[in-house]
């Protein structure tokens, strides 16, 4: 309190006295003892209410002992129950939890883990997932500012997140109570497949296999992958106590369209305690890119064997070299290319208008404009008899697909009809047409694209010599043939835009995440956030359906499953306003995280003991554990000074006191007749 308020208040009691006194004594003509309570009255109303116009500010000090927190933070995840042969008590705890001596030290709070963090409520060793990065995660926000330690009970053994290890803050000690027998038992192990989640038909694929072996003897195993009940691929790998690990690579077939389920296995003579740890199934999705191509011309030309040849460097390719009267129906092919087409082609285009094949028409000197003129609308040709020469210039600014320049103005002249090609519509142009390095106007190589048919147009024959060239510079036909099969990629890449397009795996493994996104675009393509997205997951062997809304995030909707058996699950996800629906289906393969383990980690959990000033114990070392924790001055009970300032105006009864003494006085002199 400060001296001028220590003044104020003296003044107030003068005050309050001389009002008093001059109210009841200086002209009172009987001064008797109803006088002087009546006054008394009047001087404690009178300083009730000075001292809440002076409103002091009342200090009031206490002291608080505040304990240093101890979480105690134990693994649910279902290798604890595993590894401990399923006779480990739920309460292996409480010794430390329920110590008196450490209650008095420690504030003590209780948390258990498996995939979430969350307080303890009751061990059942069933998590399916071990996240100790998300503890220490948590921890951090819990105790900021505060240096504490941390009992750790866990196996080591995490499944997902980053390295733990490194993942505690520096203010906090771990002390790791290893769980789990630390006995080296002889053990083989799939460690981890690296594979492509999608190949092609009739392609091979790479598919890389980490083994592991736990034991000191020179071995002799026997890895296989087979596929449904035929076993692919079969070789002998050997350990020994030097040589722990192995990589595998393998090349497989793909021969069957679809999800290709695969089991890869490791298997020896010798007994081991854990066997589901020797297998790990994997899918590969086979995909069907043959692409059928036709090329169509009235006459022979060395253009027609080169792109032959380029196109089916692809083996996904197949092309046939037709008249245009052998043709009987579209519908056999994905592409067509028309060389240098005349009034024969007619039957073939108009049959084309309802088939809408994307198409690459290729010209020359023996092209008939005046048909095309007719029976094509992307551009008008006024062209003389004379041929010329064009030389090509690439266009960097090209964007339908990724190409480099190969050397394309280098290349030798292609030969067409000397005139004029006008555009009739967009196009994106490829290469210009130049006539002695002169820029003629014209595109030499085009590209137009109309719903979901797009066409190519090359104005020029002899392209067989650019094959050629490409040759003689890299002594490799690579660079050409690439160019026209991303030519041809974009030919057969002619599906329309959906309002609808969801992103799916076509298999996961148990156990883990499972999540769809989903975007909804309006009719003019753009993303529409207010789409209400539903999707409806049918288990295909039990008939079990359930259905979810989809969440809005910034770029699209997402919807997340967990817990979901193994099997095939067909979805259908539609939304509310346009009936806008799309189906699919995905695989859960069969795969538990928490059994491919036959010890403790405890080489990590010391690593993570050393880093944060930390040691490890045991379950039979819970008492030295306790009377470290004890003894320890390093986390000692901190007395805190709390200083509280309250102002007298808070202060309700003071003024129910005045009110009171107000009402004492009224009540006293009217009984007296002084009213």
């Amino acid at each position: 309190m400060t001296t001028s308020t220590i003044l104020l208040l003296i003044l107030s009691v003068f005050i309050a006295a001389g009002l008093s006194y001059f109210q009841y004594y200086y002209k009172a003509r009987n001064k008797s003892k109803l006088s002087l309570f009546l006054a008394f009255l009047r001087f404690l109303a009178l300083f009730g209410v000075l001292l809440l116009l002076i409103n002091p500010i009342i200090t009031r000090k206490s002291f608080e002992i505040k304990k240093t927190p101890l979480p105690i933070v134990i693994d649910n995840s279902e290798s604890i129950k595993e590894l401990n042969d399923s006779n480990l008590k739920t309460d292996f705890y409480t010794k430390i939890s329920e110590d008196k001596a450490l209650n008095q030290k420690y504030d003590i709070q209780l948390y258990s883990f498996d995939e979430e963090f969350k307080n303890l409520e009751k061990l059942d060793f069933l998590g399916k997932q071990t996240y100790i990065d998300n503890v220490a995660k948590n921890l951090k926000q819990l105790y900021r500012n505060t240096n504490y330690p941390v009992i750790l009970f866990t196996d080591g053994n995490q499944t997902k997140g980053n390295d733990y290890v490194y993942s505690f803050q520096d203010n906090s000690s771990v002390f790791p109570v290893v769980l789990g027998d630390t006995t080296s038992v002889f053990d083989l192990k799939i460690n981890q497949i690296n594979v492509n989640k999608y190949a092609f038909l009739k392609n091979k694929f790479p598919v890389e296999v980490f083994l592991q072996y736990n034991g000191n003897e020179s071995l002799t195993t026997t890895f296989s992958i087979q596929n449904g009940n035929q076993i692919i691929h079969k070789q002998n790998v050997s350990f020994s106590a030097k040589e722990k690990a192995k990589s595998i690579q393998v090349l497989l077939d793909a021969s069957s369209i679809g999800v290709q389920k695969y089991k890869a296995s490791i298997t020896s003579s010798i007994q081991e305690k854990n066997k589901i740890n020797n297998s790990k199934n994997f899918a590969v999705e086979i995909i069907d890119q043959r692409t059928e191509i036709a090329i169509i011309s009235d006459n022979n030309h060395p253009d027609l064997g080169t792109l032959k040849r380029s196109i089916e460097v692809n083996e996904q390719r197949k092309v046939n070299i037709l008249k245009p009267n052998e043709i009987k129906s579209l519908l056999d092919y994905n592409i067509l290319i028309l060389y240098q087409p005349n009034s024969t082609f007619k039957g073939i285009i108009e049959q084309n208008k309802s088939v809408q094949l994307s198409t690459f028409i290729i010209t020359g000197t023996n092209t008939d404009f005046n048909f095309l003129n007719q029976n094509q609308s992307d551009f008008t040709y006024k062209m003389l008899r004379k041929k010329e020469n064009y030389f090509a210039k690439y266009n960097s600014g090209f964007n339908l697909f990724s190409q480099d320049n190969i050397g394309f103005s280098s290349f030798s002249p292609l030969e067409n009809s000397f005139g004029t090609i006008t555009p009739k519509t967009t196009i994106t142009t490829f290469l210009d047409a130049t006539i002695r390095n002169i820029e003629t106007g014209n595109p030499l190589l085009a590209f137009v694209e109309n719903g979901k048919q797009r066409k190519a147009y090359l104005f020029g024959e002899n392209i067989w010599k650019w094959r050629m060239e490409t040759y003689l510079k890299k002594k490799s036909f690579n660079d050409f043939d690439l160019f026209i099969d991303k030519l041809i990629q974009y030919l057969n890449s002619n599906s329309s835009k959906k309002s609808l397009v969801v992103d799916y795996e076509s298999f996961y493994n148990s156990g883990e995440l499972i999540e769809i996104t989903a975007q909804y675009f309006n009719k003019n393509y753009e993303l529409d956030e207010n789409a209400q997205l539903t999707i409806q997951l049918t288990n295909k062997e039990t008939k079990a359906t359930k259905s979810y809304n989809f969440l809005k995030s910034n770029l699209d909707y997402k919807v997340a499953f967990d817990n979901l058996e193994k099997g095939t699950y067909n979805f259908t996800v539609k939304e509310k306003e346009s009936n806008s629906s799309f189906s699919g289906s995905f695989e859960i393969l069969e795969f538990d995280f928490e059994k491919q383990f036959v010890n403790p980690d405890k080489t990590r959990l010391e690593q993570l003991a050393i880093n944060t000033a930390g040691k490890v114990y045991y379950p039979n070392q819970l008492d030295t554990l306790i009377k470290s924790l004890k003894d320890t001055d390093k986390y000692l009970p901190i007395e805190k000074e709390i200083i509280k300032k309250t102002p007298l105006i808070d202060w309700k009864w003071l003024l129910i006191f005045i009110v009171a003494l107000l009402s004492i006085e009224w009540f006293t002199r009217k009984y007296n007749g002084l009213l």
